[in-house]
């Protein structure tokens, strides 16, 4: 049952995405990588339980076209219809991003959108293999222009291969954790370096990547998932608690949260989760979850957005009367639900948006992985017969006020010779 609190005993959500232990350790496997190769990158694939000695890492781009034609009809179909939903969000996005430019006083300037040359699409292979997290991802750096995609997924499937090849991949490692992280960044034999990593996965993924983001982009540093569910007397206990209990299966950490100023909502609520858990198949890491998930009773509407906006979460999802007075109200998240019927597992599932959202709070000052993600904005300007006095004089004058001659002296020289 989920325990309540009340609007003041809330605290934001800020859930460190890696302790300082494993943060050690990650760092160590990346350097051994860094320094060691392939043989490195090998060495703890074998020690962590990726590969066993002599198993095959590496799936070109034929072997995943192959894997596409070995896949099932059914699978197949659930695969490539996913990636076109995926595809077309993606391509919304591309279309709203413009290159522009505007005169200057004696120029021009501007800014154009370009991708990254390579990127790097990390989906995890623990306790669920992944191949929603290949579409997401690799989709979205295809259509954003990317030249080179890899992924990187330990343990891989029939069905995760296939992923990779309806999604436009180039090549697959079968290898995980910080020891990949390592090598996509850094590049060792067979693993070319990626100017950008992305994807979610363990501590230890996480812990690399913060490692190597100064060499690097990545997308972001997510920790365990989370929902919020912002419910009133006009919601579905039976909806909301499967919801919750779908983002609790997840693993032990994930967080299912309810707001609301309803009490019935509330026993009703827990009412079903308890008959629902019981129900689901390998329900432990659920059950452990929502043990640790709670309810945030408050009094008023201003209260319960106020509680949302707080905890800023990776899925927020709003079962309220008023979805328009609630949207209004609403600041901080990762990935909006509005409504019984945009359930936050078709966002995990791919009607569009993706599902690689900032966890832990961090909605507060960040976005979910999208097209901008391997998109760098870059700026301009031109002037061949020179800016106007005024702008040139400007310069100078600015220069010399923060004691740089050098900088006003070389405005100065694009002043035109008096006749």
């Amino acid at each position: 049952m989920l325990k309540i609190k009340t609007i003041t005993e809330l605290k934001a959500l800020q859930r460190e995405p890696v302790d300082s232990e494993t943060y050690a350790t990650a760092v160590e496997i990346v350097e051994h990588v860094r320094k060691g190769g392939r043989k490195a990158l090998l060495q703890e694939a074998e020690r962590l339980g990726d590969i066993t000695s002599g198993q095959r890492i590496a799936y070109d781009r034929a072997a995943l076209e192959l894997a596409v034609q070995e896949l099932g009809d059914r699978e197949r179909g659930v695969l490539e219809r996913t990636a076109q939903r995926i595809r077309k969000f993606a391509q919304g996005q591309r279309s709203c991003l413009r290159d522009f430019e505007i005169e200057l006083s004696g120029g021009r300037a501007g800014h154009v959108f370009t991708p990254v040359d390579s990127a790097g699409c990390y989906a995890p292979g623990g306790r669920f293999s992944l191949p929603s997290t290949v579409l997401m991802t690799t989709v979205t750096a295809r259509v954003a222009g990317v030249e080179r995609i890899m992924v990187a997924s330990p343990k891989p499937t029939s069905v995760t291969l296939a992923a990779a090849g309806i999604a436009g991949a180039d090549s697959l490692v079968a290898v995980g954790g910080a020891q990949i992280i390592g090598a996509m960044a850094f590049g060792v034999e067979d693993v070319p370096a990626c100017d950008v990593i992305v994807g979610p996965g363990n501590r230890w993924v996480t812990g690399a990547k913060r490692y190597v983001s100064g060499s690097v982009g990545i997308d972001m540093l997510a920790g365990p998932s989370e929902l919020v569910v912002w419910g009133d007397n006009s919601a579905d206990s039976q909806v909301i608690a499967a919801d919750l209990i779908a983002q609790a299966e997840h693993d032990t950490d994930a967080l299912p949260i309810l707001v609301t100023t309803s009490k019935d909502l509330v026993e009703q609520v827990n009412t079903a989760l308890s008959s629902q858990i019981s129900s689901l198949p390998n329900s432990a890491a659920a059950e452990i979850a929502v043990g640790k998930g709670f309810v945030v009773l408050v009094d008023s509407i201003e209260q319960a957005a106020e509680a949302c906006n707080r905890l800023a979460p990776e899925h927020l999802e709003v079962h309220v009367e008023n979805l328009d007075d609630a949207t209004s109200r609403l600041k901080h998240y990762g990935a909006l639900f509005l409504g019984r019927g945009a359930a936050e597992v078709f966002g995990d599932y791919g009607v569009g948006p993706n599902h690689v959202l900032p966890t832990g709070g961090n909605a507060r000052f960040s976005a979910g992985l999208s097209i901008l993600t391997f998109l760098r904005m870059r700026t301009w300007m031109s002037s061949r017969a020179g800016l106007d006095e005024d702008v040139i004089l400007d310069t100078a004058a600015l220069a010399r006020l923060e004691g740089l001659e050098g900088h006003a002296r070389a405005a100065e020289a694009r002043l035109r010779k008096a006749s």
